[in-house]
């Protein structure tokens, strides 16, 4: 696989909160336009040879959108800017300042095992869904 699907959200694939926001994400989304990747996978990897700004961290979702890579808070309020509501509701905050709702997602961002949990593996996804999911 040399090019990438249109709609890939890169998630830390051993986050139980990261698991359950991808899960919500996976109801959501009725037109069925998000692919899913762990930032662990080989989907990632390749991200990173093709996009220098693909991120090596493990502390932030990345949605690649046809060919761009958005981090972090802009990157969740896009991808929720292309579900239909009640979802959508939650891309207002991509009128925030980056700096601002940045701030917010970084602090979830260092507590999130802590507080949700994590995983030795990176859970399957359910067999209906597993053909959204990149590795």
């Amino acid at each position: 696989m040399t090019e990438l699907p249109e709609h890939i959200l890169f998630y830390d694939g051993v986050c139980a909160m990261c698991n359950g926001i991808v899960k919500g994400v996976l109801r959501a989304d009725t037109a069925r336009i998000f692919q899913f990747a762990p930032l662990q996978g080989e989907t990632a990897e390749l991200a990173r040879t093709l996009h220098p700004s693909f991120p090596t961290e493990m502390e932030t979702v990345v949605y690649l959108r046809r060919g761009e890579v958005f981090l972090r808070s802009r990157a969740a309020a896009l991808a929720a800017q292309e579900l239909p509501y009640p979802a959508k509701a939650l891309s207002w905050v991509r009128f925030l300042p980056v700096w601002l709702t940045d701030f917010f997602y970084g602090i979830i961002a260092r507590v999130r095992y802590r507080v949700f949990g994590r995983y030795e593996h990176c859970p399957l996804p359910p067999a209906e869904e597993r053909n959204r999911f990149l590795p």
